[in-house]
């Protein structure tokens, strides 16, 4: 038992070593304050951690991560980032020594992460995470009391840390060991970053040099300087701690690895070693819940929420919210280090089956009272990757749908990259965990190996389980990107054909593969003959899983009005990448490569050739791709037919109960969404009435250059006689002035047909061109009032 003196003493101590930590902002300090930390947990044994952890470790981690502290309380509640947290200001620094140091504090085979685990082995401490803090949708389901007792059964990252709050009574709290309580706040300082630096406005110029080189040097084979910004990320102080916490506590080796914990954990018997298991389960979970599902308004699957009676309301709550900025990069080392365990099980024997529906298959992440049972049959499978096959599709399709125009593109550019890379799990090597593994030893790099094929980079039949577990992100996913490339594309036609190019040459990168992506779209619209060696009727098993994920992945999702491209009334019903429809994969790309070819060739410029070059390297891609030309021959009536075809697709929502005319405009500038410098309902009302104006004059057909006009012509009769009087003449007068009227009127009507102009009301919502209006119309009244005073 500890004397009540030496405890006293090491409560005074825990007390010294905080206020160093809190005075820790230079280089220096910050070394001083690890040394400190390290020399008390040395030399102290774990039953005398309880002070350190009760008054150190919370400002320890303010410290960190530059949490601004707004309590003195151990749960260290937070406000919002500063530019003082150590990992910001040993990237800042540039100071590999600082870098090193303080990943050596935090490694997970530090003395720091060691004394946690000790100390939870003895139940010293525990803490409370800030509600606030939570993922946004358990934040408001903890606002009510029914929701918070179903919440832990519902998600069982909460399951036995959601508790009632001993003062308040009926709100619950979610307690935390030191452990979680760490990783909780990890997991969260790039959400908080994010949330921080809120959304970066980007003014889209349609200049020559104007061109989104954040976007583009983010994409892989979009830019040659790819390999650098990779090296800058890699060597991100937080990067190699995310992938030395998933290095060490998620295992997805080879069940032959020395160490107990990266022994497979697909391996594993739940009565062997449950803490190990449990751990990469919450760390797993977390990493889920913080980051791909937080502000979605569909966080948990449709049937799960039916069997349990829940209907969330988060889509009036949150509405059309893309997640959190600056994920990214984070959730791309996340999501190739789980896609591992993909590359494990196709080397071995045992394969997941997704033949059954896939509310089967949702892993421990998602399911309920049988939870443990659920993660057995994942694991069965050998593969974490159906734990995040629902959140990350739809981290990646929220991201795609409601990316602002004028907002900050760099996290879409992530995103995009997040994708491809999802795309092509048989490409990752032990190169892409290069840099962030040298600093985990060389002892650990041995493990790599067994986990990653030296010499496989291309797809293969061991891949066909995993595209067809994950075929939404190779059909539906692409029409989805369609839309968003046809919404970006008068912002640089140049990074958006190259985006689409990427998207497609991985589809026809193997035949094999594009003919798998073909055939499942063959048989999800049709019924099986019978006969069982037919290809085509051995996929037909897997169609109901597609179309259940089809229907519970894209739950409440919608194109708007503020979309700008297309209206899918059965969008989350079928699959449309291969349909010949007018809102078919095919049409939609016809479109796409006729409106970039414009587009690029307005822009002109030095390299109008060879981004003509790519657009044609496109085509012949797409040509692969649909089996035949993608462009029709010219002068040809089915030429005119799909035109007409396709500006219906394009065309304004109706007004009313009558569908407006197309609105054709130059640029088309009238059909782009509502940006932040326009008055919304407004604009709308002007782009209806400039459609009303067009029709009523004939605007809206195309009248050739070429064709001579009719003139009219007026017959006098023979019984003409001369003008006299006043009133005869003020009639004449007033018939004339109305006749050069119609004749200006009709020549103008006739000049703005020939050369396609419109009339164009929309410029009149401009929030600058309102409030000039409204200060000339206040000065003319203050005018007036001064001209009748005076």
């Amino acid at each position: 038992m500890i004397s009540r003196v030496y405890a006293t003493d090491t409560q005074s101590k825990s007390s010294d070593i905080a206020a160093t930590v809190l005075a820790a902002s230079s280089p220096l300090q910050i070394l001083a304050a690890c040394d400190a930390v390290e020399s008390f947990l040395h030399k102290h044994t774990p039953d005398q951690y309880r002070w350190f952890f009760s008054i150190t470790f919370p400002t320890l981690i303010c410290k960190i991560f530059g949490f601004d502290e707004s309590s003195s309380s151990s749960s260290a509640a937070v406000k919002s980032l500063s530019p003082s947290g150590w990992i910001d200001i040993a990237a800042l620094s540039n100071d590999s020594q600082l870098s090193g140091r303080i990943f050596s504090l935090l490694s997970p085979t530090g003395v720091l992460l060691s004394s946690i685990v000790a100390t939870d082995g003895l139940s010293l401490v525990e803490y409370v995470f800030p509600v606030e803090r939570l993922p946004e949708w358990v934040r408001y389901m903890l606002q009510n009391e029914r929701d918070s007792r179903v919440l832990s059964d519902l998600c069982p990252l909460f399951k036995n840390r959601l508790k009632e709050d001993s003062v308040k009574g009926s709100s619950f709290q979610v307690q935390l060991n030191v452990f979680e309580y760490y990783m909780f706040w990890f997991v969260y300082y790039p959400v908080c970053r994010g949330n921080s630096e809120g959304p970066q406005t980007v003014r889209v110029r349609r200049s020559r040099r104007f061109r989104l080189e954040n976007w583009a040097y983010s994409i892989p084979g979009l830019s040659s300087t790819k390999r650098g910004m990779e090296q800058k990320n890699e060597g991100n102080l937080y990067m190699r701690l995310l992938y030395a916490y998933l290095r060490a506590y998620v295992p997805v080796g080879d069940v032959k690895a020395h160490q107990p914990y990266r022994s497979s954990l697909l391996q594993y018997s739940f009565a062997y070693d449950t803490p190990v298991v449990e751990k990469a389960e919450f760390l797993v979970n977390t990493l889920i819940h913080f980051w791909l599902v937080d502000n979605d308004f569909s966080p948990l699957p449709v049937n799960l929420c039916k069997s349990f009676g829940v209907a969330f309301p988060f889509r009036s709550v949150l509405g059309e919210t893309p997640p959190t900025s600056g994920l990214g990069e984070v959730v791309n080392v996340f999501v190739k280090y789980l896609n591992l365990s993909s590359i494990a099980s196709t080397d071995g024997t045992d394969q997941v089956d997704y033949t059954e529906s896939p509310r089967w298959k949702v892993g421990g992440t998602f399911y309920t009272a049988q939870s443990r049972n659920a993660v057995s049959v994942v694991h069965s499978g050998s593969s974490w990757n159906s734990w995040i096959q629902r959140p990350l599709y739809r981290f990646i399709l929220r991201t795609f749908l409601y990316c602002p125009v004028e907002g900050s593109i760099k996290n879409a550019s992530q995103v995009f990259t997040l994708w491809v890379s999802y795309l092509e799990p048989w490409t990752i090597c032990m190169e892409e965990f290069a840099e962030l593994d040298a600093n985990l030893g060389k002892s650990n790099i041995s493990t790599l190996k067994e986990v990653t094929p030296s010499m496989q980079h291309g797809y293969t039949s061991s891949w066909q389980v995993f595209v067809l577990a994950n075929y939404l992100y190779y059909n539906s996913l692409v029409m989805h990107f369609i839309g968003f490339a046809h919404k970006f594309l008068h912002t640089d036609p140049e990074v958006i054909v190259k985006m689409v190019s990427k998207v497609i040459t991985i589809l026809t990168s193997s035949t094999e593969l594009m003919d798998l992506i073909k055939n499942v779209a063959i048989v999800f619209y049709s019924k099986p003959t019978g006969s069982s060696k037919s290809m085509l009727n051995a996929l037909h098993r897997y169609t109901p899983s597609i179309r259940e994920q089809l229907q519970d992945w894209e739950d409440g999702l919608s194109e708007t009005d503020a979309d700008g491209s297309f209206l899918h009334e059965n969008w989350n019903k079928d699959l449309g990448l291969f349909s010949d429809g007018e809102d078919g994969g095919q049409k939609l790309l016809q479109l796409f490569v006729l409106r970039a070819e414009s587009e690029l060739q307005l822009i002109g410029g030095e390299n109008l050739s060879q981004n003509l070059q790519c657009l044609d390297r496109l085509k012949t891609e797409l040509c692969q791709l649909f089996g035949g030309p993608i462009l029709k021959p010219m002068n040809t009536p089915e030429t005119v037919q799909c035109e007409h075809l396709r500006d219906e697709i394009f065309k304004p929502r109706s007004f009313g109960n009558r569908a407006m005319v197309d609105i054709k405009y130059k640029g088309d500038w009238m059909k782009r969404p509502i940006s932040d410098d326009e008055i919304g309902w407004l604009a709308k009302v002007l782009v209806k009435l400039s459609g009303w104006l067009n029709e009523s004059l004939g605007l809206s057909q195309v009248q050739s250059s070429q064709d001579s006009p009719s003139w009219s012509y007026v017959d006098l009769s023979s019984d003409a006689r001369s003008v006299c009087g006043p009133m005869e003449t003020i009639k004449v007068v007033l018939c004339s002035f109305i006749s050069w009227f119609i004749v200006l009127r009709g020549a103008g009507v006739r000049f703005m047909r020939e050369h396609g102009f419109r009339v164009n009301l929309r410029v009149l919502a401009s929030k600058k061109m309102v409030v000039v209006l409204l200060i000339i119309a206040a000065f003319s009244l203050l005018r007036r009032a001064f001209c009748r005073v005076g």
